[in-house]
C-alpha cells in the first residue's frame, strides 16, 4: 500500500509526465502527425487522471499543507498557487471538451478549444511541479503542517 505521504512526491512525478508528453502532442501536431499526437494526449489523459485520483486521495485525508517559506518568496509562492488553481479549475472544462470534438472529428472546434485548453494545461501541470518543488522541497513547513487533517511534520 502507498504510504500517504509519498503521495505528492508521485503526483510531482505525476505532472513531469503530464507536461512532457503534453509537449510531446503539441509537437506531433503540429507535424501533422496525428496518429503520434492521438497516442501521446491519450497518454497525458490517462496520467492526469491518475494524478487526480491520487490527488483527491491525499487531500481528502491529510488536509492542506502549509507553506514554510518566510519573507519575499511567500507571496511569489501564493501567486503561483493562486493562478494555478485557476488554470486547473478552467482546465477542468476546457479539456474534456477539446476531447469531445477530437472523438468527434470535428476540428474546428478541436482546434479553437485547444488553442485555450493546451497552454493551461500545460501550465497546470509544470506550476504543480514548481508548487511542489517550493513547498515541499526548498520552504516545507517545519511545525504543525497541516491546516486540517493529518498533522504530517515536513509535508
Amino acid at each position: 500500500m502507498i504510504e500517504l505521504t509519498t503521495i505528492p512526491h508521485i503526483n510531482a512525478v505525476l505532472n513531469s509526465i503530464t507536461v512532457a508528453l503534453l509537449w510531446m502532442a503539441r509537437k506531433y501536431a503540429k507535424a501533422d502527425n496525428t496518429e503520434a499526437h492521438k497516442k501521446a494526449m491519450i497518454g497525458a489523459l490517462s496520467v492526469s487522471v491518475l494524478f487526480m485520483a491520487f490527488y483527491l486521495t491525499y487531500h481528502f485525508n491529510s488536509g492542506l499543507a502549509k507553506f514554510g517559506g518566510e519573507g519575499f518568496i511567500r507571496p511569489i509562492y501564493f501567486t503561483i498557487l493562486i493562478i494555478h488553481v485557476v488554470g486547473a479549475v478552467l482546465a477542468t472544462p476546457l479539456v474534456p471538451m477539446a476531447v469531445y470534438f477530437a472523438i468527434r472529428d470535428n476540428r474546428p472546434a478541436h482546434k479553437k478549444t485547444v488553442k485555450w485548453a493546451w497552454p493551461i494545461w500545460f501550465f497546470v501541470a509544470l506550476s504543480g511541479v514548481v508548487v511542489y518543488v517550493m513547498a515541499l522541497q526548498l520552504w516545507p513547513c517545519t511545525g504543525p503542517c497541516l491546516v486540517s487533517g493529518l498533522n504530517v511534520p515536513g509535508q
